[in-house]
């Protein structure tokens, strides 16, 4: 092999190098930015592409996937004079390669200063009450003004959550001891509100056995006296039964008066020490001796 074969084959490898290295597969979700000459070209998206040897080069590999930036707590004054460390989680993804690649030098430090300026411009018009209240709001408050300062930078913010909220200690000792007197109010108030119920309840109960009893009471009462009135209307009955008898049997004066002396002799079988006798009841006496002595005759 001659110099001159030599160098033909080096020339050909040489070239089969450049061409393999100019050879570019995009994967996806990512995004390549081409420049030409040093000026921007174009962005490539999924797929085979080629670029240029020696004219054209990658400028930037961007990832198209929503990443998540998680800042250092920063101390924040709230409107009430009182010092917190906040520290925000950031969740944000490119949508622009080209403004994300020429539109700031540094995008994630430029992120993280604008969050810290926007919390505190927020937390500096809230009490810290509303604060530890109002997380959401300022979550909201935050991801709207990070989102259009970015637009710009080729990012959107997609959410934005404060992480930690961190008063002073002696806050943090003052908030205990109110939560804690709170949940001794609670149980004091639950503790009550049961006693009364029970006590309304108890009351309820005696209140409905007084009233049964008393039901029970005029029942037999009623079933009582519903008795005796039978019981009488019973003896009427016989005895009107028992008169009408005796009309349709048309009875002589002395049978009545007979009757009669029997009636008298079961009312006299008592203990009465002195008895009135009717003088029909002695006529009649008179009567029957008078029968008597006609017998033995």
């Amino acid at each position: 092999m001659g110099p001159l074969e030599f160098v033909l084959i080096l020339i050909v490898l040489v070239v089969i190098v450049i061409v393999a290295r100019s050879i570019r597969v995009v994967q996806q979700a990512r995004a390549y930015v081409i420049e030409r000459l040093g000026a921007y070209a174009t962005t490539w998206s999924v797929g085979l592409h080629f670029k240029i040897p020696f004219i054209e080069r990658v400028a930037k590999v961007v990832s198209l996937k929503e990443q998540v930036a998680d800042f250092p707590p920063q101390p924040v004054i709230t409107k009430d004079n009182v010092t917190m460390q906040i520290d925000t989680v950031v969740y944000f993804e490119i949508t622009d390669p080209k403004l994300y690649t020429y539109g700031i030098e540094n995008p994630m430090t430029a992120i993280e200063n604008l969050s810290a300026t926007t919390l505190r411009n927020i937390i500096g018009d809230l009490e810290l009450d509303q604060c530890l209240t109002s997380r959401d709001i300022i979550n909201s408050k935050m991801r709207s003004i990070l989102d259009v300062a970015t637009d710009p930078w080729g990012i959107k913010v997609n959410r934005v959550e404060l992480k930690n909220i961190l008063p002073p200690k002696e806050i943090q000792s003052a908030m205990e001891k109110q939560m804690k007197a709170e949940r001794e109010r609670r149980e004091a108030i639950l503790k009550a509100e049961g006693e009364k119920r029970a006590a309304i309840l108890s009351a309820e109960g005696e209140k409905e056995s007084a009233i049964l009893r008393a039901d029970a009471k005029k029942q037999a009462a009623i079933l009582e006296a519903e008795g005796h009135a039978e019981a009488i209307l019973k003896v009427q009955q016989a005895t009107a039964e028992g008169l009408k008898l005796l009309n349709e049997a048309a009875p002589t004066d002395a049978v009545v008066k007979i009757r009669a002396l029997e009636a008298f002799a079961a009312a006299a079988n008592g203990q009465a020490t002195k008895i009135i006798i009717p003088s029909e009841i002695q006529g009649l006496a008179g009567l029957a001796e008078g029968l008597v002595e006609s017998v033995k005759k």
